[in-house]
């Protein structure tokens, strides 16, 4: 007996409050955007600017003790990854990176010199002076933000003219208001809730651009075909049966794909939480907008 979160045949209303999900989209993008401006992003090391010490020990690195030592110094955010370099197999090699301390350009010498006195408190083998001691300034900051906007705006844009080329202009808008859709509720809960926002989470803003843009395709192409099949039939009989076909290989993508993401967000550590929370709310909202979105968009631009 083959597993089935859906029914193999389901014939579900999805227009019948159609203006109610357009009009919870739009609240909850308000919201994001008030938010944005209240609050603004936690931005990481990355936007904020910070130093990165590379750093060998002849012992085991213990991440939770190097978190609790450098806990004592106030430093703020600071991230701790351990290193697979093959390099250094007899050694133990980690990253710390910590942000720029009162605007300052980089950390100072003399909080590079109390954070090696203090690791070396708890870890007897640590090597010094560090390895490798690197700074990323507010310029080079300032650079990766307006680089990684530019990023997010080409893919919508080339999301734009590939679905209009594939289908027609209404489809486009459809699948574009999805993305921006899903790309600012993401930056949106990330402003509410003060999560860390660095590189990482471009990266998963882009991949949740492409799931959602996979999952709108799959509908459209579905859709397409039945406007061809149902010339007299009403377009929002198409949109629901062309839904309806596709529920069953929608949700089993995204219940498959959370099922994942949600074992790397437990067990995966801190170093990748932040990404891997993005992901979950991008396939959720992804899976959302896919439906209640672009297809609404579409049924109202006829």
């Amino acid at each position: 007996m083959r597993l089935r979160l859906v029914p193999e045949k389901t014939e579900w209303d999805f227009f019948r409050r159609e203006k109610v999900w357009l009009g919870i989209s739009v609240v909850l993008i308000v919201v994001a955007f008030a938010s944005f401006m209240i609050q603004g992003l936690n931005y990481g090391i990355d936007f904020s600017g910070g130093t990165t010490i590379r750093l060998e020990s002849s012992e085991e690195i213990d991440v939770g003790a190097y978190r609790d030592a450098l806990a004592a110094l106030e430093l703020g955010d600071v991230t701790i990854t351990e290193v697979f370099d093959p390099s250094f197999a007899a050694q133990s090699v980690a990253s710390i990176t910590i942000q720029a301390q009162d605007g300052a350009e980089a950390v100072t010498a003399d909080t590079i010199t109390r954070v090696g006195e203090v690791l070396q408190g708890v870890d007897p083998g640590l090597e010094l002076p560090f390895s490798s001691v690197e700074s990323v300034g507010p310029t080079v900051s300032g650079e990766l933000i307006q680089t990684s906007v530019l990023a997010v705006l080409l893919a919508v844009g080339a999301v734009l003219v590939y679905i209009w080329l594939r289908f027609e202009w209404q489809f486009a808008l459809g699948a574009v208001a999805a993305l921006v859709h899903d790309v600012i509720l993401t930056i949106g809960v990330f402003s509410e809730l003060q999560i860390r926002f660095d590189l990482p989470i471009i990266a998963a803003l882009l991949t949740i651009v492409g799931y959602s843009l996979n999952d709108t395709v799959v509908v459209f192409d579905r859709v397409r075909e039945n406007l061809r099949k149902y010339k007299k039939t009403d377009l929002k009989e198409v949109l629901n049966l062309s839904i309806n076909e596709t529920l069953s290989r929608t949700v089993m993508t995204s219940v498959t794909t959370l099922l994942a993401l949600v074992a790397l967000f437990f067990l995966g550590g801190d170093v990748i939480r932040g990404f891997v929370f993005a992901m979950i709310w991008g396939v959720i909202v992804g899976t959302y907008s896919s439906i209640f979105v672009a297809s609404a968009i579409l049924l109202v631009l006829g």
